[in-house]
């Protein structure tokens, strides 16, 4: 699979923002000049080192599993794997890696649905080297970024309904059931649930339990289709 090599003049120069040196970076896009252009611009942060670049989703998810990255930079528009499904999986997968799009598209439906999909940022293509940098650091560091377009995007979205809240998707359960549920809604088993929120298989059994207590249903499927409908899982 293909890895990306820096060349001498983008050998470690100091501390990533973990302070345990740089931070490692995959890099996805299915154009390859663009995709060979922002890798070259990302090695030239000091903070960062690119380890691999892919060309489609379901290379990024490959790629992304055997170099373990800190962050993966995401087109929003792959052949095949679409950007958010890639994600979906990246993260199901590998709760550590963190997963930031960069798009041409701002609109409201690609941005939404990748953070359904579990993307820590978004930035637009022509993004500044700094505003990259930015997005990377915050990614690694367990933070949300989002690039000046983004933001002006959610103003706009909000401001379209001022007397509407936020809507969280079932209210009635527990942070930590919804995180459950979300695993549940993407056909993952009890056992690679426990293993991804470091739980034990009995204590996952509880949270479905009640899962399917407080949304009325009567079986796994049946609490999987309900999320899936309300935009989880995605």
């Amino acid at each position: 699979m293909p890895r990306f090599d820096p060349g001498p003049s983008h050998e470690p120069r100091g501390k990533g923002p973990s302070g345990q040196g740089q931070t490692t970076v995959l890099v996805v896009d299915d154009h390859e000049l663009f995709l060979e252009g922002l890798a070259l611009l990302v090695g030239t942060v000091p903070s960062c080192r690119v380890v691999g670049v892919a060309h489609d989703g379901a290379q990024a998810v490959a790629m992304a599993r055997e170099l373990r990255p800190q962050v993966v930079l995401m087109d929003a528009r792959l052949p095949g794997l679409s950007g958010a499904e890639a994600t979906a999986r990246i993260v199901a997968d590998r709760p550590g890696t963190a997963v930031v799009i960069v798009s041409m598209f701002a609109d409201d439906d690609s941005v939404f649905r990748a953070l359904r999909a579990g993307a820590r940022g978004y930035v637009l293509k022509g993004a500044s080297k700094a505003e990259l940098g930015r997005a990377i650091e915050a990614a690694a560091n367990g933070e949300a970024f989002f690039g000046h377009a983004v933001v002006e995007r959610f103003r706009h979205f909000f401001a379209a309904f001022p007397g509407a809240g936020f809507a969280v998707p079932f209210p009635e359960l527990t942070p930590r059931e919804r995180e459950v549920l979300t695993l549940v809604a993407r056909d993952l088993h009890n056992l690679e649930i426990a293993r991804l929120l470091r739980v034990t298989p009995k204590t996952v059994r509880n949270h479905v339990s009640n899962i399917l207590g407080k949304l009325e249903v009567t079986s796994r499927n049946d609490a999987a289709r309900k999320a899936r409908a309300a935009g989880m899982g995605e």
